[in-house]
């Protein structure tokens, strides 16, 4: 089966989006390289891989550890990715995929 050249948008996004796309559109929120209701639906994936580009650039400043973000930034990283971990949560979602493999 061929891969959609378009996104879904994070809203529409499997595991409440909790993916990796979800993940660089979260980040770029925090960031502030995208709007916060800009959900990237119907981007194109050229589009998705300039955003990770860009966000990685930001993580480069700070080490890519939250803990060396400043105050507003650590913030607003924990408001946004708190907040999606909640409506991943209501939608079944349970973090299982990710740390399945540790055992």
């Amino acid at each position: 089966m061929a891969k959609p050249d378009k996104y879904v948008g994070i809203n529409n996004d499997v595991n409440g989006g909790m993916t990796t796309i979800g993940k660089i559109i979260r980040d770029a929120w925090v960031f502030g390289l995208i709007p916060e209701d800009e959900t990237c639906e119907g981007w194109m994936i050229q589009g998705i891989d300039s955003l990770l580009h860009k966000v990685n650039a930001e993580w480069d400043k700070y080490g890519c550890l939250v803990s060396h973000l400043p105050e507003d930034l650590r913030g607003r990283h924990q408001r946004i990715h708190n907040e999606w971990i909640e409506k991943a949560k209501a939608a079944g979602w349970s973090g299982e995929v990710e740390t399945g493999d540790e055992d």
